[in-house]
Parts: structure tokens; sequence; C-alpha cells
């Protein structure tokens, strides 16, 4: 546990000494606001709600935590500091989930910033407040979710662009995959079965449930699932390059 919370502190002191948690923090406290108001017309619907900030919020998370996440081991390893990380006696796990739980902080505080949106909705009339924490709970799992794919690709590359892109596609596959437009196409060439397995593993289905108020077992261990396979896949990419260098 010491090596874990050394290396949370660790990549919080990295975001922050650097302008990347910045830059990420203040694009998304404009971001997202923008698209519920300019796109979602937040204050033209007639309804106290947020609505219009969830129906963006994953597209707008599948491009941000990609770049959060990009440098999380591509900069180990194109600074050549990632044999002194695996030479320490902190163990691998402790090292990717240290990396990973920095990176979920700040991907937490960035939906914080997004809560006066919520005290003006509450201001302005009466939302169902359950629903909304719940579509917020759902937003910050989907975020570890696609923030533990990107970690995984940084994983494979030392190159923090690449990495990037990798994490965008990846996420945009998985959020794709439910889309009506994507499963319609699908449908005449797939069995029936097999299109609803492939909408079951669609993030963006277990997001729209949990924004509805609708929290299930199913969607939770959709996401830990999700984050575990993230994390297991970089850890073993990692522990594939003990000793090769870059």
């Amino acid at each position: 546990m010491n090596g874990l919370i050394a290396i949370v502190r660790r990549e919080l002191a990295a975001y922050f000494e650097t302008p990347l948690a910045w830059v990420f923090l203040t694009v998304f406290a404009v971001a997202a606001p923008s698209f519920a108001w300019r796109i979602g017309n937040l204050f033209e619907t007639g309804r106290a709600d947020l609505a219009p900030l969830f129906d963006y919020m994953p597209w707008l998370l599948l491009i941000l935590m990609p770049a959060l996440a990009m440098r999380s081991w591509a900069e180990e390893r194109d600074r050549g500091t990632l044999e002194v990380l695996l030479s320490s006696p902190i163990p691998l796990w402790a090292a990717a989930l240290g990396k990973f739980l920095a990176a979920w902080a700040i991907a937490g505080l960035a939906l914080v910033l997004t809560f006066p949106l919520w005290i003006a909705m509450n201001y302005l009339g009466a939302p169902d407040n359950a629903a909304t924490a719940t579509a917020y709970m759902g937003a910050f799992l989907l975020a570890g979710g696609f923030l533990a794919i990107g970690q995984a690709l940084s994983a494979a590359t030392s190159n923090q662009v690449i990495a990037f892109v990798l994490g965008v596609g990846a996420c945009f596959l998985i959020t794709a995959a439910g889309l009506p437009v994507v499963l319609d196409a699908l449908s005449g060439g797939l069995p029936g079965a097999a299109a609803e397995a492939l909408a079951e593993l669609s993030a963006l289905a277990r997001f729209e449930s949990l924004r509805r108020g609708v929290v299930s077992l199913a969607d939770l261990i959709y996401f830990v699932s999700l984050i575990g396979l993230g994390l297991a896949s970089a850890m073993t990419l990692i522990d594939s390059r003990r000793g090769g260098g870059r």
C-alpha cells in the first residue's frame, strides 16, 4: 500500500507540475458546458435536467480520457525511466493501479467542475437529483474504463501521439458498438444473438442505463471488468518489457 500511495502522489505531482492537468481541466470545464448550451440547448428545453450535458458526455470522454492516459507508460518508456520504476521495490500492480487512480482522480475533478450546472438546475426548477447523481456515477465509471484502455495502449508504445490515437480509436469502437445505426447495419449479416451480444459489450448502452437512473449489478460489473481488463493488459505489456529498454 505504501508503494501504491507513493505512485499516486508521484503521478499527481507529474500531472500538475506540467501544463497537462491544467489544460485538461480547463478544456473539460469549457467543453462540457459548451456542448450542453450550444448544441444541447440546455436552457431552451423547458426541463430542469442535465440531459443535454450527458447526451454528449461519452463523446467528450472518449477524446479527453485517452489524452489524459497517453503519457502514463509511453512517457516512462520514452524517457528511459521504465526500467528504474520496474527495478524499484514497488510491485507492478501497485505502479499500474497508482497511475490509473491518479488519472481517475483528475477525471473525477473534471466532472466536479460541471457541478455548477447541477446547482443551476436546482435553482431554476426541481430536477431528479437521484437520476443526475447516477448519471454522474456512470460518467465517472465510463471515464475510468476509457482511462484503463488508454493506459493499456500507452503501455504498447513509447510515442504519446500514437498512444492517444489508438486510445481514441479503441474507445470509439467500444462506444459506437451500441449505436442503433451500427446494430441495424450489422443485424443483416449477424445472427440476432450475436447482435445482442455486441450491444451488451457497448459502453454507451451501459452508460445510458445509468444516466436514466437505473443502477444494476450487471452495469457495475461491466465497468469494473473493463477497468480490470485495461489494467491487466497494461501490466502484461509492461512486464514483457522488463530488460527490454524502450
